[in-house]
């Protein structure tokens, strides 16, 4: 989950990721923000993110993306 936290502060700073669940909501990360950080966890993490699970509930917060994360690497 670290990595996943400091590749969020990469692609868009000074949030609290520990806390915050409404990085879509909030339009915290956009469309640009949500493309990078598709790649980057998708290299990090050795995993393909599929577009149907380009929902926001998968990444309204960090602890939303550690669980898809975890299940993508777990198929």
């Amino acid at each position: 989950m670290e990595e996943l936290i400091e590749i969020l502060e990469e692609i868009q700073p000074g949030v609290d990721y520990t806390t915050c669940k409404t990085l879509i909501d909030d339009h915290i990360l956009d469309s640009f923000g949500i493309l990078s950080l598709v790649s980057e966890i998708e290299d990090a993490f050795d995993i393909e993110v599929a577009p149907a699970e380009l929902v926001a509930e998968n990444f309204n917060s960090a602890e939303s993306l550690w669980a898809m994360i975890t299940r993508l690497r777990e198929e």
